[in-house]
């Protein structure tokens, strides 16, 4: 398949290397234009647990393949590569694309400016179907921090767009990235490692999903505007709710929040936090969690607040530690009260589901791995075909020539140039398949020379 991956992940090395070799700006475009020089198409992925480059080694050692910006680079490979003839064959050996894996990898070290020595023993290498077995991994969220995330296939999907912007991305990998996408995507609708919430935030949303409906006409009152009551208001907002009010001490963080969930189809309220009595009655679903060391939701609060919402239900979330809520709360009828606690518990129990299922996952990765491969040696077999019949017609016609040159000479006999060419033709059509038999039969491989014996046999008889 002549694809490679080479990276590092929040499993092969600390957060300090990888942000030495995070490529990311204005790096990644300089990046895959000097990769193109030695590569048949490339992307990078890289984001703050991974960076990876993805790669197809060339059929051929070009003077395109063999001219690297980088010096070193061509000192350090060249030894490997002159032991193989690039120009022999269309198939490229496991030498080749070892030779190749080295060059990325001193290019990286390079480009980095970190010596190889390094930065080696964190890389991790996968070459032909074990690399599109980690490129469908993690593209399906079974190699993320947490399992089963699906931020990381938004995170390929631009790398990709970037590829093609970059004019990289081959399209053998072109079509390699498409079979991904499209194995990743049947990851996750057919398996539930991606079903559960494993995330704070994204627990919350889930929470409101499950008690209100008709969300466009449902408010959100969010207490404190930090940095996680601002990632549960962005999950929740984004499910489609009509208003959020923002309470807050600092008017200047709270309009920042607001700037960030205002849409067209959404109103956003800022008040200031001595109205959280007010405004309370006004919320299907309160968010809080504000760092204070005294309660900002009491129970007589809530009682008024219900009784002027006619006791229509209410959602309220309290991350906060101290609680912001008063416990007792979640005795009242018609309010619902989940502590952070209460949500941590949610959270355990879904990652062990998405464990559980990450079993499928990975045994639908395995089959997909398979069938994407199949399609890859049919598709790569249409062109071997194509060559062989090219390579042939073109013996065929340099026979053809000559016997047309025979019969114009007077002294020759034209059933003696036909029966000559007949001879030549038979020999030249039964050459390839006579040395295969031969060469299977040498060997010992009984299975070999039945399924070639088989064939032609099938095809004398026009099957």
């Amino acid at each position: 398949m002549r694809l490679v991956v080479i990276g590092v992940n929040h499993k092969t090395a600390p957060v300090a290397l990888r942000e030495r070799l995070a490529l990311v700006g204005d790096d990644v475009n300089v990046a895959l234009e000097q990769i193109e020089s030695f590569t048949d198409g490339s992307v990078i992925v890289s984001t703050c647990n991974r960076t990876e480059i993805y790669a197809l080694v060339p059929h051929t050692l070009t003077p395109h393949h063999s001219h690297s910006s980088s010096s070193a680079v061509n000192e350090q490979t060249d030894h490997a590569i002159s032991h193989n003839d690039f120009s022999s064959s269309a198939h490229v050996t496991s030498s080749m694309i070892s030779a190749h894996i080295l060059k990325i990898k001193t290019w990286l070290a390079e480009f980095k400016q970190l010596p190889l020595v390094d930065i080696d023993p964190y890389l991790y290498v996968h070459r032909d179907t074990h690399a599109l077995t980690h490129w469908l991994r993690v593209a399906a969220g079974l190699d993320s921090m947490i399992l089963g995330e699906p931020q990381i296939l938004g995170q390929i999907k631009r790398s990709v767009h970037l590829a093609q912007e970059q004019k990289v991305l081959s399209n053998q990998l072109g079509w390699i990235v498409d079979q991904v996408f499209a194995a990743a995507k049947r990851v996750r609708n057919e398996t539930q490692v991606g079903a559960q919430a494993v995330s704070l935030s994204f627990a919350a949303a889930k929470l409101v999903t499950q008690i209100f409906d008709d969300l466009p006409s449902r408010t959100l009152l969010v207490v404190a505007a930090g940095e996680m009551n601002r990632l549960v208001a962005t999950h929740i907002a984004g499910l489609g709710v009509g208003r959020v009010i923002i309470c807050n001490r600092n008017p200047e963080r709270a309009e920042a929040l607001a700037a960030e969930l205002r849409s067209p189809n959404r109103r956003i309220d800022v008040r200031p936090l001595q109205d959280l009595p007010q405004v309370l009655a006004e919320a299907d679903i309160v968010s809080s969690c504000s760092g204070s060391m005294d309660l900002l939701i009491d129970k007589t609060m809530t009682m008024q607040a219900l009784k002027r919402r006619r006791y229509q239900p209410m959602l309220m979330i309290d991350l906060a530690v101290p609680r912001d809520i008063d416990s007792t709360i979640s005795r009242m009828d018609d309010v619902y009260l989940y502590s952070i606690d209460d949500l941590q518990h949610v959270i355990a129990g879904n990652i062990e589901q998405r464990r559980q299922a990450a079993v499928d996952a990975e045994l639908l990765v395995s089959q997909l791995v398979v069938e994407i491969d199949r399609r890859f040696q049919v598709r790569q077999v249409g062109k071997d075909i194509q060559q062989y019949r090219t390579c042939t017609q073109n013996q065929v016609d340099k026979l053809l020539h000559e016997s047309i040159a025979k019969l114009q000479q007077e002294d020759i006999s034209p059933e003696d140039v036909l029966i000559e060419l007949s001879r030549r033709l038979t020999q030249t059509l039964t050459h390839a398949p006579s040395k295969l038999m031969r060469k299977a039969a040498r060997e010992g491989d009984s299975d070999l020379l039945d399924f070639v014996v088989s064939g032609l046999q099938d095809a004398h008889r026009g099957r």
